[in-house]
């Protein structure tokens, strides 16, 4: 990896009312740490940042930094980690991690796919996508900015795992070599849902049952209506025996 120059300046405002002072003129807080000095606050050009970052393949970027004033003229460092406003995407703030040209580093490194799959092109697979960054371990000056796979000679239900691939000259490739990175997999059709046999008429009578007292159809209410005059008509005749009776 190509280290690219970066101008940095100590950070005059702290907390949280500096940082958004420091971004509203155009500046972008950061700190730098590692290698045997304390870790440094320091502050960026928005702009000439927000350029290395668009013009990279990932954000991982090997700087030249030169802190004005500074002891050291220039110090090599990593882009550790950069901060994106959620809604705009504008960098927020950056870690640089200083790194010796002499000793090798750890990051993670993008995965990219090129060629399209023979299992795609001829029997209608689907690429996967498993693992989509890699673990790799080099100098700085080796440190690739992505990992590139060719997929091209992948059939169908074929998968290429991390012992699989080749790493640039330099580069280790770290990770359970039996993790799978890109496969092709069969199309998944899809399920139609056929109605179960006899499920409407078990609806209806569900609606059946449900009917409440009074409304149409309701035939238990009126059944225990028409019992009433039945008993009304024999208490009649059983009144109407003793007036029979004092006649007598």
């Amino acid at each position: 990896m190509k280290s690219v120059p970066l101008n940095a300046f100590p950070r005059s405002l702290g907390r949280r009312a500096g940082a958004k002072k420091l971004r509203s003129e155009g500046r972008i807080p950061a700190v730098i740490y590692g290698g045997k000095a304390e870790p440094q606050s320091v502050e960026i050009n928005s702009r000439e940042i927000g350029d290395l970052i668009m013009h990279s393949v990932s954000e991982n970027l090997l700087v030249d930094l030169a802190i004005k004033d500074d002891a050291k003229p220039k110090r090599l460092a990593l882009v550790q980690e950069v901060q994106h406003h959620p809604l705009s995407g504008h960098v927020l703030h950056v870690d640089f991690h200083e790194v010796s040209p002499t000793e090798k580093v750890t990051i993670m490194v993008p995965v990219e796919t090129i060629g399209e799959p023979a299992g795609v092109k001829n029997s209608g697979g689907v690429l996967e996508h498993v693992l989509f960054k890699l673990k790799v371990r080099a100098l700085p000056k080796d440190l690739p900015e992505q990992v590139v796979v060719d997929v091209s000679a992948l059939e169908i239900n074929k998968t290429i795992h991390i012992g699989e691939i080749k790493a640039p000259e330099g580069v280790e490739i770290l990770g359970d070599k039996q993790i799978p990175v890109v496969s092709v997999a069969m199309p998944r059709a899809e399920e139609v849902v056929a109605p179960v046999e006899g499920a409407a008429a078990a609806g209806d009578v569900e609606m059946i049952k449900e009917k409440k007292e009074g409304e149409e159809g309701a035939a238990a209410p009126a059944a225990k209506g028409a019992a009433k005059p039945a008993a009304a008509a024999a208490g009649d005749k059983k009144a109407a025996a003793p007036a029979a009776d004092k006649k007598k």
